[in-house]
């Protein structure tokens, strides 16, 4: 074999390694930019439902609140009644609200409004699910992006081609503080 021969296997199977790390490098980078794609599209899915929840939780906070507030109002108004005419309107008053109340409990589990909410919730549970799936498929796409790039011989070909470790999906440590406190739940 002539030195000429080997000169060119070994410049050619240089080239080989690298156009393989190389393209590597792209198929790793590119499944960790479509890793970020999917929690976006989850993000925005989230984005989409959180205002109807809340929309639906008001609602029917708003819906409880009022019968609530005419029964409360009514039973005051009873008891408070001097005059015989007084006490029969404020009973009457009293009876249609809870009434109301009654048919409200009763109904309670086929509430359109409940309905909406249990809905909307589990919705909101599903796509939470959903994201914390995606995020651990990111971080997992960009562990194996970073592996790449910081093992050799890949550290000498990502470093020639510009490629560089990517940061994990992770909660900045300002607000790592937040999760350990209780959360407040305000109506």
């Amino acid at each position: 074999m002539s030195t000429t021969l080997v000169i060119i296997l070994a410049v050619v199977g240089i080239a080989l390694i690298l156009i393989f790390f190389y393209n590597n490098l792209v198929k790793l980078r590119n499944n960790r930019i479509n890793a970020f794609a999917n929690i976006d599209v989850q993000l925005k899915q989230r984005f989409d439902l959180i205002p109807q929840l809340v929309a639906t939780v008001k609602g029917y906070a708003t819906h409880e609140k009022e019968l609530l507030q005419r029964v409360t109002e009514a039973r005051s108004a009873a008891m408070g009644a001097q005059t015989i005419n007084d006490k029969v309107q404020a009973d009457n008053q009293l009876s249609a609200a809870l009434s109301g109340l009654k048919v409200s409990l009763e109904a309670y589990p086929d509430l359109k409004a409940n309905q909406n909410f249990l809905q909307l919730q589990g919705e909101i549970s599903d796509i939470e699910n959903k994201l914390a799936a995606s995020r651990r498929y990111f971080n997992s796409a960009t562990r194996e992006l970073n592996n790449a790039v910081q093992t050799f011989p890949g550290n000498i070909i990502a470093g020639m081609f510009g490629f560089h470790a990517e940061p994990m999906f992770e909660v900045p440590q300002e607000q790592r503080v937040q999760f350990e406190k209780a959360p407040e739940i305000k109506f």
